[in-house]
C-alpha cells in the first residue's frame, strides 16, 4: 500500500473517540485529498466542524451504516476507507443484542457491499480484543465484522480492493472507557467502583491506536487482522494510582475516597484476549505487533517474506503480560493527548 497523499478517504464513526483521532491525524500528517466523517452522531459532526478548520477537505456526512442508500452515496470517489462505527459497551450490547447485530454486523456488511461497488483501493475495520473467542454481544459481533471483512477478499472478484482488520484492546480516554470514568467518580469525592480486583485489561494511548491503523493500511495485502502488542493494566492498580494521584487535585485526601468491589457485569471477562489458540498457527510475529493471516482459503493473501515468525505457544491474553506499575499506569495516562480533556471534565 501506497501512503495516502491525494487519496480520498472516509471515516466512519468519524465522532467517535478513535475515528475523531484519526481525522485530526489525517489532516495534519497524512494529506489526503478529501476526508468524509461519517457519523449519525448530529452534534458530534456539529462540533466537529466547528472545531476544526479545512474546509476545503473536510466533509460531514450525517447517517447511519445500516442504510445501505446514504453509505452508496458517502462513498462515491473513495479510495480509502476506515471503518471506526460501531456499538461497543459491552454492558449496553448485551440487553440490546438486535440493535447491535444490525449496527455492527450488518452496517458493516452494508459498508463492504458499498465499497465493493465504488471498488475502493483499501478497506480497514477497527475492531476489539473482545473478538478473540468472544463471551459477550459485542464481542460476538465483531467478531462478525472481521469475518465479513476478511471474507469480503473472497467476494469481490477482479477488484483490487484489499480488505483487512485491526485488533486492539482498550484506549486511553475513549468514549466510555475506564479512566475518564474514574476520574469522575474521584472528582465526585468517590466511590471508585471496581468490577473485580482480579480484572486485567490491554490499554494503549489512543496515538499508538492510530498508529497500527495506518501501519495496517500501508502493508495490507489483503486478509491479515493486525494486533498490537499491548501493554497490560491490573484494574485494581489503577483505581489506587489514580485515587492517590488525582484525589488531591480535587481536593480529597487519598483515604477519603474508597473503591467498591461490584462484581462482574454481564459479558464481561476476567482478562481479555488479543489472539486466541485457534488463531496461533496463523499468526505471524514481528517486532511491534502480531499478524494473524486469514483463516479461509482464496482470500487473494500473498504472504510477505516477514523476518519474524510466530513464537507464540499459547493465547495471547491480558494475564499473560506483566502489568504496567502503578508510576508506569500514571505516565501513560498523562502522556496521552486526551489528557488535559479527561482531567478538567
Amino acid at each position: 500500500m501506497t501512503d495516502l497523499e491525494n487519496k480520498q478517504v472516509l471515516v466512519t464513526g468519524g465522532c467517535g473517540s478513535i475515528g475523531s483521532e484519526l481525522v485530526e491525524r489525517l489532516l495534519d500528517y497524512e494529506e489526503p485529498s478529501v476526508i468524509r466523517v461519517f457519523d449519525n452522531d448530529e452534534a458530534g459532526l456539529f462540533d466537529m466542524k466547528t472545531r476544526l478548520s479545512s474546509p476545503e477537505r473536510l466533509r460531514f456526512l450525517l447517517g447511519n451504516i445500516r442504510d445501505r442508500n446514504r453509505l452508496e452515496m458517502a462513498m462515491e470517489d473513495i479510495d480509502v476507507v476506515f471503518h471506526a462505527a460501531a456499538l461497543k459497551h459491552v454492558g449496553l450490547n448485551e440487553y440490546n443484542p438486535f440493535e447491535t447485530v444490525q449496527t455492527n454486523a450488518l452496517g458493516t456488511q452494508n459498508l463492504i457491499r458499498a465499497a465493493m461497488e465504488e471498488n475502493v483501493d483499501a478497506f480497514i475495520t477497527i475492531s476489539t480484543d473482545k473478538a478473540s473467542n468472544p463471551t459477550s454481544v459485542m464481542g460476538a459481533t465483531k467478531l462478525l465484522s472481521e469475518r465479513l471483512t476478511i471474507a469480503a477478499n473472497t467476494y469481490k472478484g477482479e477488484q483490487d480492493t484489499k480488505f483487512g482488520c485491526v485488533r486492539f484492546g482498550n484506549v486511553f480516554g475513549s468514549s466510555g472507557s475506564v479512566v475518564p470514568v474514574f476520574l469522575d467518580q474521584i472528582r465526585d469525592g468517590g466511590p471508585i467502583t471496581v468490577t473485580n480486583q482480579e480484572m486485567t485489561r490491554f490499554i494503549m494511548p489512543i496515538e499508538e491506536a492510530t498508529d497500527l491503523v495506518f501501519d495496517a493500511y500501508r502493508r495490507l495485502e489483503g486478509g491479515e487482522t493486525f494486533v498490537l502488542k499491548m501493554p497490560v493494566f491490573a484494574l485494581m492498580d489503577l483505581a489506587e494510582a489514580m485515587r492517590t494521584e488525582y484525589a488531591p487535585q480535587f481536593g480529597y485526601d487519598p483515604s477519603e475516597i474508597e473503591i467498591h468491589k461490584t462484581g462482574k457485569r454481564p459479558g464481561e471477562r476476567i482478562h481479555e484476549k488479543l489472539i486466541s489458540k485457534d488463531e496461533i498457527q496463523q499468526t505471524i510475529e514481528l517486532e511491534d505487533m502480531f499478524v494473524i493471516t486469514p483463516l479461509i482459503e482464496d482470500c487473494g493473501y500473498e504472504p510477505l517474506d516477514y523476518e519474524s515468525r510466530n513464537s507464540l505457544d499459547s493465547e495471547y491474553t491480558s494475564a499473560d503480560v506483566d502489568p504496567l506499575s502503578k508510576s508506569e499506569i500514571i505516565a501513560m495516562i498523562e502522556n496521552t493527548s486526551a489528557y488535559e480533556t479527561m482531567v478538567n471534565g
